[in-house]
């Protein structure tokens, strides 16, 4: 007899629905077809012990599956469950009319008890898309695939139950999420605040900037002074996540197998800071078997790189595409994956070696030429990609002892949103830009003009810090960005004059 079951492969973030095709006729043989890997073959073993020691057993015929689309790799254990039903259903073990409109995934312990998979999110989205009735998973994933509406979610813990269900002697009750309430309610849950932060009113200032802006951020600055803490409240004072972005950050965490049991969507903008030991590979991600790196895992948030210098260059140098494009493209011999990777990034270092140069109390012991020794191994088109730089010193014990509690981020959070809101209305006719980091020199000649006075500005320093092209549109990016906050739609000189002032790098002389 033969039966059809569904279950999916997800490339990328999104899901290609697999269509399971079981025959079982005379004969002994078994045969498995349809590209699948090693953990897919070895199902066999995890199939026969699972039905035997829940009371079933595998058909003693010939079994033949294919696993269509055939020239799409089948990946991983999450095809046990769907293979086990599809073989008791073709021995007519199983009596259920309605068995293909069922997308069905899970991994089989050899008790049969389910083990939770990956990519369970674009699976349900794809299950939606092409008009399946439900989707039968592990219990631990079902709130995380609850998030689809129109779609009946079963999560369960047995191959026994699974079994049950479809025969019609149990009852499943499907998991239900009101996603819209559990996202707003969890929308402002912030743990950290930038009223922990005392002093560093220019370094707040700055990163308020880079926040308003989505442009990206370097903090040079001796031990201590506060940079790793600064960076962590930066999500606080980001705009909350829209439920496209939530949805969007949820699918590529579920690829990664990042989702917990308890999480039905991510309502909180992604923090990811990774080693400086960190691979290629795992930055920008790909693979035997390509994943997410961790500029995907960023995305719609920040990536904190905190030490930069220490990071090998080849990992630095693969980011640069990234950073410009805001997506990454994994291409193998036979396809090519692309994960979104539109993310802030926030980089940290010590201006020097021993940590203490320009330090307003303690000596630099470098020797002569070690400071630009060390800032040179952040390549000049990297850094010509980071819009702001920004000096910080460290906080006097007058500031730190001071009961007066700073802003908060709510505060700043609310004028970065209006700030925001500027550019959603200025951009609302241009596909794909959001935020003044993402306009290209042609949009930037027709959203961000600058006056004869600002334009002599910038000329003169531009001459005296020989500034790149690249740097030039940073700074108009960056001063427009400021004149958004003051809510004023010109450039203004004085904008001018604070984006340069963000430039601290480019200064001739600074590094020796």
């Amino acid at each position: 007899m033969l039966v059809k079951t569904f279950g999916a492969a997800v490339q990328g973030i999104n899901a290609t629905l697999v269509t399971i095709e079981v025959n079982v006729s005379q004969g002994i043989k078994f045969f498995l077809v349809g590209l699948p890997d090693n953990a897919v073959k070895e199902s066999h073993e995890r199939i026969n012990s699972a039905l035997e020691y829940n009371g079933h057993k595998l058909p003693r015929k010939q079994i033949v599956v294919n696993m269509a689309p055939a020239d799409i790799r089948k990946e991983g254990s999450a095809y046990d469950l769907p293979l086990a039903i599809g073989m008791l259903a073709a021995d007519e073990k199983i009596h259920c009319d309605d068995l293909e409109r069922y997308v069905i995934m899970g991994e089989l312990s050899l008790d049969g008890s389910l083990q939770p998979i990956k990519g369970v999110l674009p699976i349900a989205i794809k299950a939606r898309e092409e008009g399946l009735k439900g989707f039968i998973l592990p219990k631990q994933n079902a709130r995380e695939a609850a998030v689809v509406n129109n779609l009946e979610v079963y999560g369960v813990e047995n191959i026994a139950d699974v079994i049950s269900f479809l025969n019609g002697d149990k009852k499943l009750e499907p998991t239900v999420v009101n996603t819209r309430e559990e996202f707003f309610c969890n929308l402002n849950l912030l743990e950290i605040d930038f009223s922990d932060v005392k002093g560093q009113e220019s370094v707040k200032r700055a990163l308020e900037v880079a926040a308003a802006g989505g442009h990206n951020i370097i903090m040079v600055g001796p031990p201590g002074a506060g940079k790793s803490m600064l960076a962590k409240r930066i999500p606080t004072i980001l705009p909350p996540l829209t439920l496209h972005e939530a949805l969007e950050t949820t699918k590529i965490h579920s690829v990664a197998g990042n989702i917990d049991n308890n999480t039905s969507l991510i309502s909180q903008r992604p923090f990811r800071s990774p080693h400086h030991t960190i691979s290629d590979v795992a930055l920008v991600g790909g693979g035997t078997f390509p994943q997410p790196g961790e500029i995907s895992l960023a995305h719609n948030g920040v990536l904190f790189l905190d030490e930069l210098p220490e990071f090998k260059r080849t990992v630095l140098e693969v980011m640069r595409q990234p950073l410009e494009d805001r997506k990454i493209c994994i291409s193998r011999a036979k396809f090519a994956t692309e994960y979104p990777a539109s993310f802030m990034l926030v980089a940290s270092m010590n201006p020097c070696p021993c940590g203490y140069y320009n330090h307003p109390d303690r000596e630099c012991v470098c020797a002569p030429g070690v400071v630009q020794k060390y800032l040179s191994r952040i390549s000049g088109p990297l850094l010509d990609r980071i819009d702001i730089h920004i000096e910080i010193v460290p906080v006097p014990f007058e500031k730190l002892s001071e009961l007066r509690e700073a802003e908060s981020s709510d505060a700043v959070r609310q004028r970065v949103i209006k700030a925001r809101q500027m550019q959603e209305l200025r951009f609302k006719d241009v596909d794909g830009v959001y935020c003044n980091a993402q306009m290209s020199s042609k949009q930037m000649r027709t959203y961000a003009q600058i006056d004869k006075a600002g334009s002599d500005l910038l000329k003169n320093a531009m001459q005296r810090l020989n500034l790149s092209a690249r740097a030039y549109d940073r700074i108009i990016k960056v001063a427009r960005t400021i004149a958004d906050l003051d809510d004023s739609q010109d450039i203004l000189s004085n904008h001018i004059a604070e984006a340069i002032n963000y430039r601290n790098l480019d200064r001739e002389g600074w590094a020796g």
